[in-house]
């Protein structure tokens, strides 16, 4: 089963004033009975074994709350990046100004940021352009379209940008982890492994981080941890249970 969430990767639509500044996751064998010698016409009992179905092991990061630094919302004054762009500065950074902001703003977790546009950002009617945005390490590329209806000299400029990578924030995978599961009365001790602060991987694939929850239906209904894989969506990330 999927569930998604939080936008982070959905693509941006963008406006620029061309000339200002922009703001905007055993039973034991059972002991045979006391050994006794055997005649010779007869046979030893047969002994009977019994096995559980294996354990899955503990992942060591506890969810029990909410993650405290995935803001309420976009618009926090912790989520803008300082300094903006002076009146009049180039388009390519105001662009890579805002591709900042949007990103933050989608995750909602404050972090170290950095945008690049390696070979500007041409503003022709239809252009295609490069950038790359940089969150705590994590690299997601964008591709910057300018609008088919631009004319050069215009004073707005319209662009979409949209991400080629998703973007696995570790405290948003926790947070909606417990958001999703933490009221459920068929999951308790919610928990992941140890996640980098954030990762990008493909669109749709597997992130190849795993969470868990506990589970009476769990261990073929013995009682035991189910497993979701951590997948990361146009939307956010996503959990798929482990059959």
């Amino acid at each position: 089963m999927h569930y998604t969430k939080k936008l982070i990767g959905l693509a941006a639509v963008g406006i620029l004033a061309v000339g200002c500044g922009s703001g905007d996751s055993a039973a034991p064998i059972s002991a045979p009975a006391a050994e006794s010698k055997p005649t010779a016409d007869s046979k030893p009992d047969a002994v009977q074994e019994t096995t559980a179905a294996p354990q899955e092991p503990t992942l060591p990061v506890v969810v029990d709350g909410p993650q405290k630094d995935v803001l309420d919302r976009s618009t926090d004054g912790q989520l803008k990046v300082l300094p903006k762009p002076e009146s009049g500065a180039p388009f390519t950074e105001q662009v890579e100004h805002r591709l900042q902001e949007q990103l933050l703003g989608r995750i909602k977790v404050p972090g170290k940021t950095s945008a690049e546009c390696p070979g500007g950002v041409t503003q022709k009617a239809g252009a295609v352009s490069t950038c790359n945005v940089t969150y705590e390490g994590a690299v997601v590329p964008y591709e910057v379209k300018i609008s088919d209806s631009y004319k050069e000299g215009g004073f707005m400029t319209f662009y979409n940008a949209k991400p080629l990578k998703g973007l696995v924030v570790a405290k948003v995978v926790y947070n909606q982890l417990f958001e999703q599961y933490g009221s459920r009365s068929d999951a308790t001790k919610l928990a992941c492994e140890e996640f980098p602060a954030a990762k990008a991987v493909d669109l749709d694939g597997d992130s190849g981080l795993t969470c868990q929850y506990w589970s009476k239906y769990g261990n073929k209904g013995d009682g035991g941890y189910e497993t979701l894989r951590v997948k990361a969506g146009t939307y956010g990330p996503s959990f798929e249970q482990v059959r």
